[in-house]
């Protein structure tokens, strides 16, 4: 049972980039395309072979599969329900942010490899957002792990309850911050736009334009895969231990179809904002997440 949350995130991200577009494209009034289209661009692309410059070095050619490995082991650590992930291991959330950093880090180091200014712009904004977005991280994990007496992902969210209207807004402020994480470690609307063509103001999009092939199809696979496995982890803030899988199952994919909508609906809405007001709004997490501490240290009453 432990290879269960593995399946459904996997299953999930078949379609979950699809549910985005399909959502942007009924509320621009426009037909859209099927919800598989983005896995069928992904496999077309896995069938072609990589094309790589003289001027990269091995590291190139190696920075997309570690990136793609980092996510499938980070995945391993996500539990579903009651069940534990394939690892699970005190402080294994904090193992679970590092081994995603290593992955971004080669992916960051790829795109220096290149010798593009362009991609070596866009990897600097990279790292700053990632940077910025990991504090918040940390103190929200931090808080749970304070609140329910464990520091593992499985313990945390078995042990975890919510029954007052103050459980209910610290879920809802941690729901928040979770999906703008995964919006910004996934480089979308409102920080970064995907369809942009104007390099100055890319910052995902540049780093992989000299990727090519079966790399670039394991980098946009990734990134399908990251959307899933923060989704999985929404999920199990309302998968309670008392629920039998075949519930568990339902719940699971609603919560992902429902996260997929909000992501298109967001970027449906909001307007990118400008280069310099990314730093202050990724940084703002952690402001909330310092809520949720302090809320967290009253309801256990060590506030001092």
């Amino acid at each position: 049972m432990r290879v269960l949350g593995l399946i459904l995130i996997i299953i999930t991200s078949f379609f979950f980039t699809g549910i985005v577009f399909r959502t942007k494209s009924i509320f621009s009034g426009r037909k859209g395309r099927s919800i598989f289209q983005p896995m069928n661009d992904i496999w077309r692309l896995m069938r072609k072979g990589s094309v790589y410059s003289q001027t990269s070095s091995f590291i190139f050619r190696i920075a997309p599969s570690i990136y793609f490995a980092s996510v499938i082991i980070a995945i391993m650590l996500i539990p579903f329900g009651g069940q534990k992930g394939i690892f699970s291991f005190n402080c294994d959330f904090v193992f679970f942010a590092y081994i995603l950093a290593v992955g971004k880090f080669f992916n960051i180091v790829g795109a220096l490899d290149t010798g593009s200014s362009f991609e070596g712009m866009g990897a600097s904004r990279e790292a700053l957002y990632s940077l910025l977005a990991e504090p918040a991280f940390f103190i929200l994990m931090g808080s749970f792990a304070l609140l329910t007496g464990y520091t593992s992902f499985s313990d945390i969210f078995i042990s975890i309850h919510f029954g007052s209207y103050i459980s209910y807004a610290i879920v809802a402020l941690a729901a928040y911050i979770l999906i703008i994480i995964a919006m910004v470690e996934n480089s979308r609307m409102p920080v970064d736009d995907p369809k942009t063509h104007l390099e100055l103001t890319m910052v995902h999009e540049v780093m992989i334009l000299d990727n090519s092939g079966f790399d670039l199809g394991l980098i946009f696979y990734a990134t399908n895969l990251k959307f899933a496995m923060y989704g999985a982890i929404l999920a199990n803030l309302f998968l309670t231990p008392g629920k039998e899988w075949f519930l568990s199952i339902p719940i699971f994919v609603v919560v992902q179809i429902l996260f997929a909508i909000i992501v298109g609906i967001i970027e449906s809405f909001i307007a990118r904002f400008r280069m310099n007001h990314n730093s202050q709004f990724i940084f703002a997490l952690t402001s909330i997440s310092l809520i949720i501490f302090l809320t967290v240290l009253l309801m256990v009453g060590k506030f001092l």
